[in-house]
């Protein structure tokens, strides 16, 4: 590859060939997404998910029934949604009847009126074997940024949410946005006078996110090459990257597609096809713009 004087591999947009890649080991956890409806439409929203918006469709429970037999096969060890809003699925209480029969459940959620409605039959959930588990937004330690894009009292409605899944029995964990040049720790510290105001544990585990830009962007980043997976990355970090151990399920044109990440869904190249043992043989390929938040800031929906 030619190169300027002082240029470097993540300088250089690579070749088809020398694209640096995942290769699947296990599938540890399978997400679903619901779809892109939602009561909200912020406008920095990864999803572009919106009250009228269908570009991924909403799931029912006999689109995911297969995929999860066919995950239990594959040894799967934990189900997780997100949207969208999970919420404003109709059938998502009978669709977590049916993975928290297997295995432990994780749900995102923007805390807001959808799952408050819906808290009486939530309840019902929290004695069974398999936990479930719920990360609620909230973007900034500052109610008013937060509210100026989810609108006046989100950030205190998400924090009572927060408060009463706890109340219930339910673990919880928030996820936030990352500001350029932060003090990340700084940050997630000015998180924890509102937990201790609504009784939640200090040590709620808080999931940050780099801006990664709404679907169909185009965001010029450097390539990442093969030589810059083998250089700068360990084989036991390859493994911890998440199309490693991961995959999500979504529905667009009425067909279930396991794509290759939680973080990519607008992007055929990321399409491993209609069921999930075909898609474990499958080499991905590092070369969308949010693949390079994971390899240059260890971006991850999991909660490993």
């Amino acid at each position: 590859m030619n190169r300027q004087p002082g240029a470097t591999d993540l300088d250089a947009k690579p070749t088809t060939d020398s694209v640096g890649y995942i290769l699947p080991h296990t599938l540890e956890e399978l997400w679903f997404h619901t779809g892109t409806v939602c009561n909200l439409g912020c406008s920095f929203c990864l999803e572009g998910s919106g009250p009228d918006v269908h570009r991924i469709q909403t799931i029912a429970t006999a689109d995911i029934a297969p995929l999860i037999d066919e995950a239990l096969d594959l040894g799967v060890r934990r189900f997780s949604f997100t949207g969208g809003e999970p919420f404003m699925n109709r059938d998502m209480i009978p669709i977590l009847r049916m993975t928290l029969q297997h295995r432990p459940t994780l749900v995102l959620t923007n805390g807001t009126r959808p799952i408050r409605n819906r808290l009486d039959d939530l309840r019902s959930l929290s004695q069974w074997p398999n936990p479930l588990k719920f990360r609620v937004s909230l973007d900034h330690p500052d109610p008013d940024r937060h509210d100026s894009e989810r609108g006046k009292g989100s950030f205190d409605l998400a924090l009572q949410t927060l408060s009463q899944l706890h109340e219930i029995g339910f673990a919880v964990s928030i996820a936030r946005h990352a500001d350029e040049n932060e003090d990340a720790a700084d940050v997630d510290g000015a998180f924890r006078k509102y937990f201790k105001s609504v009784n939640l544990p200090d040590d709620i585990n808080i999931v940050t996110f780099p801006e990664l830009h709404p679907p169909k962007a185009h965001v010029d980043v450097p390539g990442i090459t093969e030589n810059c997976m083998t250089t700068h990355k360990t084989a036991e970090e390859r493994t911890g990257f998440m199309c490693a151990f991961s995959k999500m399920v979504l529905k667009i044109d009425g067909r279930m597609s396991v794509y290759a990440c939680t973080l990519v869904d607008d992007d055929a190249r990321f399409d491993l096809g209609p069921t999930l043992r075909e898609s474990m043989d499958r080499r991905i390929l590092l070369n969308h713009h949010r693949c390079f938040s994971c390899f240059s800031q260890g971006t991850s929906c999991a909660e490993r």
